[in-house]
């Protein structure tokens, strides 16, 4: 069994036609249309979908389906979360990750610190931040930390072998 990795959102209907407006998740927005079929999740439903037409519209992405041709039928999709198979992404490059790799990982310091696990990556505009939640209680009253995915900085090593990150990071900060 393939496994679907998340790509995207479908947001509001956009127009009278059927469009809707899609929110992306993908590195450069419009790389979401790269990959298709898409797979539609809403409420525990999933539904495969077509993507018949595509563009930019102001600062963001709208799309009309194959089976949308107003905006009753669109108003349907409204809210689903649009997944891919695994195998449709290309294999990236030595040493770099997808941000799927990241979580679960283990954070360790370059002196042997338990961290915590990454529970999420975020972008904020500079460079992405790992949050990393801790397993217990750290000494430090630390629940969470927001460690900068910087290399060469902050990131010492990422192996994917044994899916643990290592950083130079203060277990107090």
């Amino acid at each position: 069994m393939e496994k679907k990795i998340l790509l995207g959102k479908v947001g509001a209907v956009y127009g009278i036609k059927g469009w809707l407006k899609i929110h992306s998740f993908t590195d450069v927005p419009e790389a979401i249309f790269d990959y298709t079929p898409w797979s539609l999740k809403l409420g525990g439903k999933e539904q495969s979908i077509e993507i018949s037409d595509w563009r930019r519209h102001n600062n963001g992405l709208i799309a009309k389906f194959s089976t949308t041709e107003d905006r009753d039928q669109a108003q349907r999709f409204v809210g689903s979360e649009v997944f891919v198979e695994e195998d449709l992404l290309p294999e990236l490059p030595e040493g770099e990750f997808y941000w799927r790799d990241l979580i679960g990982m283990a954070v360790v310091t370059d002196k042997g610190y338990d961290l915590g696990q990454v529970s999420d990556v975020m972008e904020t505009g500079a460079n992405d931040v790992l949050v990393v939640k801790a397993n217990r209680n750290d000494g430090f009253g630390k629940k969470e930390r927001l460690i900068p995915y910087i290399f060469d900085q902050v990131i010492v090593s990422v192996s994917n072998e044994t899916k643990q990150i290592c950083v130079d990071w203060d277990p107090g900060f």
